[in-house]
């Protein structure tokens, strides 16, 4: 009753039953008789929701299985009719002595050495040429995230032992982000067969701001936001270099994929994955045990607490930006960014001078600035952003955020060598569990699928490996004469 008909095909399964009773000639003891019944069974297929209702049916399995099925069948029905000469092992001829169709478009252009057996699949197990420039690239992306994160944080903490100004440190790099637009262009120059000037180019990316394009109430709407969240992510990050150590202000500011995770599960209402929620209670966990690791000093505990809004002050930017603006391309990404760099001097600017003048950020002359120290450390910070966000078009972004956990260990060694620091057990077991969380947060949504169908493809490898080394065995001479005996089961 599930049993359809083949567009095309062969007749329905109704019609060979009632062929195989009319025929007087049929004898329920010779398979020859109705094996052009059988056969026309591979051409039938099954309804859907008969197939979802009758799942755990083994005739169901059949018909819908192939030439495997088919032989299934051919089975069943000796066992029921009792054929004296029936042999289960041999019944793999019949499939191999029938005549072997076209070969199609794909077989066609196989090659002449390919074996059989669906050998041709191998290009599965295989990494392709572009997979391979792939992970080359995500290695050298992870190198430059990792060098550029750890280096603009090793080079903050050296220019405030002579320039104490963290937030004129933050001014300052924000300013290097005009640049985004200015590269973007000069790489598509390079590289795009179809070149525009510098004003098509604004303003085709400017369709990304809505169909007015960057009108002054988008700017102070939709740029303006995400410019002081930028600025409060790289200031309170700064001046948390000044209370604790590099190590601790790296380790700590990995919590904000976990910090991410739970403002899109709640603003953005995204799938709800148990091993994500495992990750973010990793990393609340590694935040009470890094304070605990110093005991709850006032630097230490301020420190910590600075990091950590720097930590959300990322992740409410990522979420917003998800939220407000949606997923940007290459141009669109480096436009919005040089637009946050434009609202940092238009309106930061005044922040830096009050804060001199109120001798909260003072120095005695400009030429005791380490001007050096300062475009060093927005270089390595330009860098990073520009790896992290472009760097998608060369590599996974899974590789690109392992460029960030990993500069923990190169901050490690360089305080181990250059400050106090104590690596307690305490501090270990707390970076160890801030870096697993977040590891956990790099999973993908479907990476419970992904295992399941490897563990499953590893037991069904295993199970063929096993059934070849049994054939192998039975083809001694015991096995021979255990097959020449006559079957008198009913």
């Amino acid at each position: 009753m599930g049993i359809r008909e083949f567009p095309g095909g062969a007749p329905r399964a109704k019609s060979i039953a009632v062929g195989m009773r009319r025929s007087p000639d049929v004898s329920p003891r010779r398979l020859s008789d109705i094996s052009p019944q059988l056969r026309q069974l591979k051409f039938l297929v099954v309804d859907e929701a008969i197939k979802e209702d009758l799942k755990w049916s083994r005739s169901v399995e059949d018909l819908t299985s192939g030439p495997v099925g088919l032989t299934s069948i051919e089975e069943r029905i000796l066992r029921i009719t009792g054929y004296y000469g029936y042999q289960p092992w041999a019944t793999s001829y019949k499939r191999e002595e029938r005549p072997r169709e076209p070969p199609g478009p794909a077989e066609a252009q196989a090659p002449a050495g390919t074996e059989a057996g669906g050998r041709t699949n191998r290009h599965h197990w295989t990494c392709s040429q572009k997979q391979l420039r792939k992970v080359f690239w995500g290695v050298a992306v992870v190198f430059c995230v990792c060098a550029s994160w750890a280096g603009s944080t090793q080079l903050a903490r050296l220019t405030f032992k002579t320039f104490d100004a963290p937030f004129t440190l933050t001014w300052f790099a924000t300013n290097w982000n005009f640049l985004f637009f200015p590269l973007y262009y000069a790489g598509h120059v390079c590289k795009s067969t179809e070149k525009q000037s510098v004003k098509q180019r604004y303003r085709e990316c400017c369709r990304f701001f809505g169909d007015n394009g960057l009108t002054l109430k988008v700017f102070f709407t939709k740029a303006a936001p995400f410019g002081v969240l930028w600025t409060l992510t790289n200031y309170l990050y700064l001046h948390a270099i000044k209370k604790i150590n590099a190590t601790d202000v790296s380790v700590l500011f990995c919590c904000n994929k976990a910090f991410v995770f739970l403002l899109s599960w709640i603003v953005l209402r995204d799938r709800f994955m148990g091993v994500r929620i495992v990750a973010a209670i990793l990393a609340i966990a590694g935040i009470v045990m890094m304070t605990y690791a110093d005991g709850f000093h006032s630097h230490s505990v301020i420190g910590i607490a600075l990091v950590v809004g720097s930590a959300s002050m990322s992740a409410l930017y990522k979420v917003l930006f998800k939220l407000l603006l949606g997923s940007a391309k290459f141009g669109e990404a480096a436009l919005f960014l040089s637009i946050l760099g434009v609202f940092n001097v238009l309106f930061i600017t005044c922040i830096p001078v009050i804060l001199y003048f109120t001798r909260v950020e003072y120095w005695n002359s400009f030429d005791d600035i380490p001007w050096g120290n300062l475009c060093g450390f927005s270089i390595l910070l330009l860098t990073f952003n520009i790896v992290l966000n472009f760097g998608i078009a060369v590599t996974y972004p899974t590789l690109m955020s392992l460029g960030i956990v990993l500069s923990v260990p190169v901050n490690a060694v360089v305080d181990h060598y250059t400050s106090q620091i104590v690596f307690n057990g305490v501090r270990v077991i707390a970076i160890i569990i801030i870096g697993l969380g977040f590891l956990l947060l790099l999973l993908p949504e479907e990476w419970d699928v992904w295992l399941i169908k490897l563990l499953t493809r590893l037991k069904v490898r295993k199970k063929e490996e096993a059934a070849e080394s049994s054939g192998d065995l039975g083809t001694g001479p015991q096995s021979r004469s255990r097959r020449a005996r006559p079957s008198f089961a009913r």
